[in-house]
């Protein structure tokens, strides 16, 4: 495995109290292979993948981040720096505060391949052309001598995409990399990764607040919550027998096809502060189905039945699944106890 995380805890300290940003968190990305991790803004999706990255300065952190065998936690700042660039790139959110606005974007890509690779500035050169050109920039021989601000949003994700393969990573992190760009540029993007990836055979970590935007990129999808996972399953599972009632709501917010001028089913309420998180279940009080037990007990991480590494963090009867599973979840919730006992499901509800 290229890259294994396992019980990973990531807190803040702050005058108001302990920020718990990520609890417990654990996964793992092959070669080759696509993971999504997807949530709402605060989840805790981008604090986990900076982590691994070694970039959250002043946090409690505890776990274990294997890469390629070694434990990045236990590195030292120059091992990291040795690291990042060379065997894991990165591609932030904003290109536009990625790119130093002085500084000629090919420059930038030059910088960052002469700091892991001891090769003249002219053969550097030629080789941020080349990448240039690779994801798709016009006229790359002229168009790396241009400054950031002389670039669209879709060509600045694109160059920082360049600079992030530039030295030929086993694995890339994107960190929301479409958010900014129009929906055509956001899918001209995702097909750019996916050929990148095919040529490169390189691993992708996708982070994204949009189940759409990873509907045919992900191999495996994490949901995340409040800093934990709430469900982990295959692509196709996760879309087509989703059990957890966030992973329903996410879905459910999603632009149906073909069903022009219908309002979006947005999820009710606000994520929790990570400060003073509940004492249950943290998605408890923006659920419909909640019951006594999950205000009092965290639901543990269980597979569902047949489904092995399909997971989900919900006292709800592993059986409900499917796109219906709420409507299912609320009939069947009238005969569960009030303490959280057993039911007798009539089947699948697909």
């Amino acid at each position: 495995m290229l890259l294994e995380v396992e019980d990973l805890s990531v807190a803040f300290p702050t005058p108001d109290g302990l920020v718990e940003a990520v609890r417990g968190v654990s996964f793992s990305v092959g070669t080759g292979q696509t993971l999504g991790i997807v949530g709402e803004s605060g989840s805790g999706k981008s604090v986990a993948v900076q982590t691994v990255m070694g970039l959250t300065r002043g946090a409690r952190i505890s776990g274990r981040v294997q890469f390629e065998g070694n434990d990045l936690l236990k590195m030292s700042g120059k091992q990291l720096r040795e690291v990042r660039g060379s065997r894991i790139g990165m591609v932030f959110q904003d290109p536009l505060s990625s790119l130093h606005p002085y500084y000629r974007v090919g420059a930038q890509i030059v910088e960052a391949i002469r700091a892991h690779e001891k090769v003249p500035r002219a053969a550097a050169r030629r080789r941020a052309v080349e990448l240039l050109g690779l994801v798709g920039i016009p006229h790359p021989e002229r168009r790396v001598d241009d400054y950031p601000h002389q670039f669209s949003g879709g060509m600045r994700q694109r160059a920082m995409i360049a600079m992030a393969l530039s030295l030929s990573p086993a694995l890339l992190i994107a960190d929301e990399p479409t958010t900014a760009l129009d929906v055509t540029v956001q899918a001209q993007i995702l097909d750019l990764l996916k050929n990148l990836q095919a040529d490169m055979g390189m691993a992708i970590l996708m982070i994204t607040h949009d189940l759409g935007i990873i509907a045919e990129l992900a191999d495996e999808v994490l949901i995340m919550y409040a800093g934990k996972l709430m469900e982990v399953a295959g692509r196709r599972d996760m879309y087509y027998k989703p059990h957890h009632p966030y992973t329903l709501g996410l879905l459910n917010s999603l632009p149906q096809s073909g069903h022009e001028g219908e309002p979006l089913v947005p999820i009710k309420g606000q994520p929790p502060s990570l400060i003073r998180l509940p004492r249950g279940c943290p998605f408890v009080p923006r659920c419909d189905f909640a019951m006594p037990k999950c205000r009092t007990q965290p639901p543990p991480l269980r597979p569902l039945p047949g489904s092995p590494d399909h997971r989900s963090a919900c006292w709800l009867p592993l059986e409900l699944t499917g796109t219906s599973g709420a409507a299912g979840a609320a009939r069947e919730l009238a005969s569960i106890e009030a303490n959280g006992g057993p039911v007798v499901v009539g089947g699948k509800l697909e």
